[in-house]
């Protein structure tokens, strides 16, 4: 499946790989998306890379206080490895 963001009510939704190859279409599908959401919703996101998760800080860093749910693989052990907390912040991590 090609990754994809989209807009349902107050959440941004991801499916498919969030990685290298799909954060440039991601970046440009989120963008006019994020004013007013509340919400990164991750659960069917199948995978995530570094590139992924730039793009989910960077998105995140954005709203203050948006909330992220769902932890596609790989993402717990990237958010450790770059000491980001749960809301993708940096210098939260532990």
């Amino acid at each position: 499946m090609p990754a994809s963001v989209v807009r349902e009510g107050d959440a941004l939704v991801f499916r498919g790989a969030i990685d290298r190859a799909a954060a440039p279409a991601l970046w440009k599908q989120a963008q006019p998306l994020l004013a007013g959401s509340r919400r990164l919703v991750l659960g069917e996101a199948g995978a995530i890379d570094s590139a992924g998760l730039a793009l989910l800080a960077e998105l995140a860093g954005r709203v203050p206080g948006i909330a992220v749910e769902g932890e596609p693989p790989g993402l717990s052990e990237l958010r450790a490895a770059y000491r980001l907390g749960p809301d993708l912040g940096f210098g939260n991590g532990g």
